[in-house]
């Protein structure tokens, strides 16, 4: 039990910053309008400054399994629960070929970044964060693949564009530059630890996640009222049945199975716990889905990860220690 409870704990801050977005929303102190704005700075500017103070110092991060291994994996796990979700989705109700387009993406696509990141950082360590973000690589290119083919309908048109952001160039050049201060010591000399650029990347990344959270209660707040007329009600045990049930099982078997290091065993941990990822809402409205089931999935898995994620992480740290 006091282990529960302190699983819940990692979880309950995560909310309470996204119901804290809801209530600034509707006390219009957090409006439409900052939003683009805001959210161009968190993914332009935070995110980036969060990602390069994970990797850059982080010597778990210049071997070559922590690498290679964990975006082959993310792309590939990700793939296979989206295609599970496809399969579900011809039990969930869905009316129409949108509906379960939609379904397949939101309840095989877990939230790998802004409910794993708190996640990840409250129970394991700062190289532990660094191969989350690596492993984010492969499932973000999944998101603008194989999720814009899937709720589109029109294959990959289009999609690939999506996958230059920022968040991504400050990946790869993290990763390189972390490489090259192994071998450098004028690099090093450059960029020491506690230094004004690592300093001022360390302050800006704490505000990331924050700021994200904020955001995502804020426009969740803005799709409440479509749920009004829900899709079905089937959707919500479908949904519940590939995020808890299928998705950690096939995490687990693969962080039990595969040589792989501490570090990203964890990762997959944490992946295979969390809800349905909250990006796919505002996805919908471009790409032709269906924004009220993407929503019924999302809040649904949302609020069951209070106590299916304490519940499964304890599962999965017992099945690895085996």
């Amino acid at each position: 039990m006091t282990e529960f409870l302190a699983l819940s704990g990692a979880v309950v801050p995560v909310f309470a910053i996204i119901g804290a977005g809801c209530l600034l929303r509707r006390c219009d102190w957090l409006t439409e309008d900052a939003d683009h704005s805001l959210l161009k700075i968190c993914i332009n500017l935070l995110i980036p400054a969060l990602i390069i103070d994970s990797i850059l110092g982080n010597p778990r991060l210049r071997q070559l399994d922590n690498l290679l291994l964990p975006p082959l994996i993310g792309f590939a796990a990700s793939t296979a629960c989206i295609g599970f979700g496809w399969l579900v989705s011809r039990w969930s109700g869905a009316a129409n070929p949108s509906e379960r387009r939609t379904f397949a993406l939101t309840s095989g696509l877990q939230n790998y970044l802004y409910y794993a990141l708190p996640l990840t950082a409250l129970l394991f360590d700062s190289g532990t964060v660094g191969v989350l973000f690596v492993h984010n690589l492969g499932v973000e290119v999944v998101l603008w693949t194989v999720g814009v083919a899937v709720l589109s309908g029109q294959g990959l048109k289009g999609g690939w564009r999506g996958v230059f952001n920022a968040p991504i160039i400050a990946l790869v050049c993290s990763v390189c530059l972390n490489l090259a201060l192994g071998q450098a010591a004028w690099l090093r000399a450059l960029l020491p630890p506690g230094g004004p650029v690592l300093a001022t990347a360390h302050t800006l990344g704490q505000c990331a996640v924050p700021l994200a959270l904020l955001l995502t209660g804020a426009i969740l707040a803005d799709h409440l009222h479509e749920l009004r007329h829900a899709a079905s009600f089937r959707m919500i045990p479908a949904a519940l049945l590939v995020r808890f049930a299928i998705a950690p099982i096939l995490y687990l078997l693969i962080a039990r199975c595969l040589p792989c290091s501490v570090e990203l065993k964890r990762v997959l941990m944490i992946q295979g716990t969390l809800p349905s990822a909250m990006f796919p809402i505002l996805m919908t409205r471009r790409y032709g889905g269906d924004s009220r089931v993407a929503l019924q999935v999302v809040l649904a898995t949302t609020i069951a990860s209070l106590v299916m994620v304490p519940i499964w992480l304890r599962i999965g740290a017992a099945f690895l220690r085996q």
